[in-house]
């Protein structure tokens, strides 16, 4: 590096260290800050070899152009301004940190004491100033040039309704599969090997949604107990990639990974936490945000600005109401997407997000930013609708647009499946996308995110094999972790050999298994259940760098794999039937000629449910058929309307079997049993029923019915607009009108019509465009 190095004025926009091919524009923003220094180290990172004060401020951007600069240079700040805790201020020059615009680090972000900005010792606290230099411990940024070539990559665009998630760990995945390369276990380039990509694909997921891939750092009270930061909540750079799990520095290793799920029609979808950082409250470090303008960036008190606002639990909330905190966090989504090619989000404790001085409100300018920003609005948008401050349940709360986790599906089928009484409705309403949480403003069933287990929690092989969680291997006695787990160990805590046991843990598996899959909304399945892992009992695995949590490839035995093919099945069955991924809620109706309304609730003796039958506290089983008539089946993008088969689902989480009438559709309908959790082999072939024959559904099962239509329900469908080819040519014949089709009953509305210029929603428009030359009514 040459001791007189060129310095340019340089440029406020972009942020962050950007490679023009010639030369470097570094743009850092602080509205408090008095001077800024940049500091370049050697390639090793542990040598200082040159600092250059920013000579520009422009709009509270500090810059500089340093022409001699390329991509591999590592660097980091020294910002310079008051240290005044009780108004808001941590300046402390001694403090290396981190670009808030870094798009890649070199080494890990792990506690040293020196990132704290005051002396620990005294007895001021944090209202001390401590001048010893962290840059030693502190890892570097690193310039990188963003080219690469996508080779015409292509989203694969998964609409939501076709849409199943698989939550894993980055890590975790591949870290014990011995049939990966271990130079490369456990990341990114690990996780896109053939083995991985093809492990997934096989299984018949479409989405991959990876735990925290952002920087992330472990704090002091994990290393002191010699625990990591395993899951990853704690971010220190939202646009550097985990360097842990790199297997080399080149950020291509993220983008070839991505790539490769895209071949495979899988799409990639991040965890991200935007709501607080790695730097903790008051006593916590000094590593970015917190040196660079700790009063902009973090939530402080009103009575006290020394002290920070805190709705997640994690020390400070971070300052979404600032436009330039909201503009980094919409820059850095849009550095996914754009640069890196995923294809969406799920955003821890969401609410922290769209929270003004008045709480929570779905109109939140980080909300209103994403719903007008036309990168974001292409890809799959999830949030997990809670946070611990006042009113931070939000289930449902979020505007048209947003998928949300539902932890009321998670709860009730817990509950249903270990056996609780007279919540029947309850689990009808989870069965049929909980609409009356999410059935308001359009929304569609695909709102509803679907999950009996998730990262943090059991495991589904926990669910039934625990009481109570067993968290000791955290360090904390036992104390985290929730204890309102809706867990049943089926007659033994944990390990045991007892056959009878170990067979009701299957048949409940199974049965909540078929629940998800077949349930509408989006499910998500947690790595590892599909074969049954286990935490031996422990719900808060957050910090188990270990075999706690990881996927342990070599320990599956056949019953496990057994239970890999019966979630196989469930998501052929899922995929090949438009009736489990309907767009739209069931309204309890018959649609046009159909026989059966759309759902139908049957009691074990073949009758309609009544009002009594809902009511009876002792419940534990429930069925319902479902029609798959034309107008109440499915309409894809195209306008064309299909058909399903007729189905009949039960679910008896009695500890007995109960007999059951099969219900009558039509005269020549044939009922196929094609799904019975119960047995070994629970995909069933070549059993035929008829209406009205009585059949003894087994304790703790799920049993699925199907039924093709008859030769006059087809007569009926094909007189009332042939599926497949008029739509096609009517469209064609009739360019110039608004109208192609009709379709009745679908939602609350009345009438929903579609045509080239868009819907046409009202009786009075539907009449008026029947008269006009050309136009054919298809329904």
């Amino acid at each position: 590096m040459p001791t007189g190095i060129r310095v340019f004025p340089g440029r406020p926009y972009p942020l962050g260290a950007t490679w023009d091919g010639k030369g470097v524009n570094f743009a850092l923003f602080s509205a408090n800050a008095e001077k800024v220094l940049l500091c370049l180290f050697d390639e090793t990172g542990t040598r200082e070899i040159q600092r250059i004060a920013l000579p520009e401020r422009t709009d509270e951007v500090w810059h500089v152009y340093l022409p001699d600069i390329k991509p591999g240079q590592l660097y980091g700040y020294r910002v310079f301004g008051p240290y005044d805790p009780e108004r808001g201020h941590r300046f402390n020059h001694n403090k290396l940190l981190l670009d808030p615009y870094a798009k890649s680090i070199s080494g890990n972000l792990i506690f040293h004491e020196t990132m704290q900005g005051y002396r620990p010792e005294s007895p001021k606290e944090d209202m001390s100033f401590d001048r010893r230099d962290s840059a030693p411990f502190v890892p570097k940024c690193r310039v990188i040039d963003d080219s690469y070539a996508w080779g015409g990559d292509l989203p694969p665009q998964k609409p939501w309704t076709d849409t199943i998630i698989y939550e894993t760990h980055l890590k975790g995945f591949t870290f014990r599969n011995p049939e990966i390369d271990e130079q490369v276990r456990g990341t990114f380039a690990g996780m896109g090997t053939p083995r991985a990509v093809d492990y997934l694909k096989n299984l018949g997921v479409t989405a991959v949604e990876f735990l925290p891939i952002q920087a992330f750092f472990t704090g002091s009270h994990l290393l002191k107990a010699k625990l990591h930061n395993y899951w990853g909540y704690d971010p220190i750079c939202y646009f550097a990639p985990q360097p842990s799990y790199m297997a080399g520095t080149d950020i291509g290793e993220v983008k070839n990974m991505i790539r490769l799920f895209h071949e495979a029609g899988i799409e990639v979808i991040m965890d991200v936490v935007y709501n607080h950082t790695g730097e903790g409250n008051q006593k916590g470090v000094t590593l970015s945000f917190r040196g660079i303008d700790n009063a902009v960036y973090y939530r402080l008190r009103s009575d006290n600005s020394r002290y920070y606002e805190d709705t997640t639990g994690c020390g400070a909330s971070f300052n979404v109401e600032h436009p330039r905190v909201i503009q980094l966090v919409m820059d850095s989504l849009r550095y996914w997407v754009e640069q890196m090619h995923v294809d969406g989000f799920r955003f821890d404790l969401a609410p922290t997000l769209a929270r003004t001085g008045a709480g929570f409100t779905n109109k939140a300018g980080f909300l209103t930013a994403v719903q007008q920003d036309p990168v974001l609005q292409r890809v799959k948008m999830i949030a997990e609708p809670w946070d611990i401050g006042l009113g931070g349940y939000q289930v449902g709360a979020f505007p048209p647009g947003w998928s949300e986790w539902n932890d009321r599906f998670r709860d009730t089928v817990r509950s249903f499946w270990k056996g609780d009484k007279g919540i029947i409705g309850d689990m009808a309403s989870r069965l049929t996308g909980s609409s009356e949480t999410f059935g308001y403003r359009g929304r569609h069933p695909w709102t509803s995110v679907n999950f009996v287990t998730a990262h943090d929690g059991f495991t589904l092989k926990d669910v039934v094999s625990y009481n109570e969680k067993h968290n000791e291997a955290n360090g904390e006695n036992n104390r985290d972790g929730t204890n309102d787990n809706r867990t049943w160990n089926s007659g033994a805590e944990g390990e045991t050999g007892n056959p009878v046991v170990l067979e009701l843990r299957r048949k409940r598996m199974k049965a909540m298994a078929a629940t998800l899959l077949l349930s509408l909304g989006v499910p998500m399945i947690t790595a590892g259940d599909e074969f049954g892992r286990t935490q031996k009992g422990n719900n808060n695995a957050y910090c188990q760098d270990s075999p706690i949590s990881w996927l342990n490839w070599e320990e599956i035995s056949q019953d496990d794999a057994a239970f890999t093919e019966l979630i196989r099945y469930l998501i052929k069955l899922r995929q090949g039937h438009r009736i489990f991924r309907r767009k739209r809620y069931y309204v309890g109706r018959k649609a046009g000629d159909s026989p059966i309304k759309d759902i139908t609730w049957i009691t074990p003796e073949g009758l309609e449910m009544s009002p009594a039958d809902w009511n009876k506290p002792y419940a534990q089983s429930l069925s319902a058929l479902i029609s798959g008539s034309l107008s109440v089946a499915f309409c894809n993008d195209e306008g064309r309307f299909y058909s399903d088969n007729h189905f009949f689902i039960v679910l008896n989480a009695f500890h007995d079997s109960i007999e059951w009438l099969l219900p009558e559709v039509e005269q020549g309908t044939v009922w196929n049993l094609i799904l019975d959790t119960s047995r070994d082999q629970p995909a069933v072939t070549n059993e035929t029923y008829m209406p009205g024959d009585s059949f003894n559904v087994p304790a703790w099962s799920v049993l699925l019915f199907e039924a093709p239509l008859t030769d006059n329900e087809k007569a009926v469908l094909h007189s009332r607009a042939g599926m497949t080819g008029i739509l096609g040519k009517v469209y064609q014949n009739v360019q110039n009108s608004r109208l192609i089709a009709t379709t009745k009953d679908l939602d609350s509305l009345d009438f929903m019509t579609y045509g080239p210029m868009g819907p046409v929603a009202t009786l009075a428009d539907l009449e008026k465009e029947e008269e006009k030359d050309g136009f054919t009514r298809l329904i």
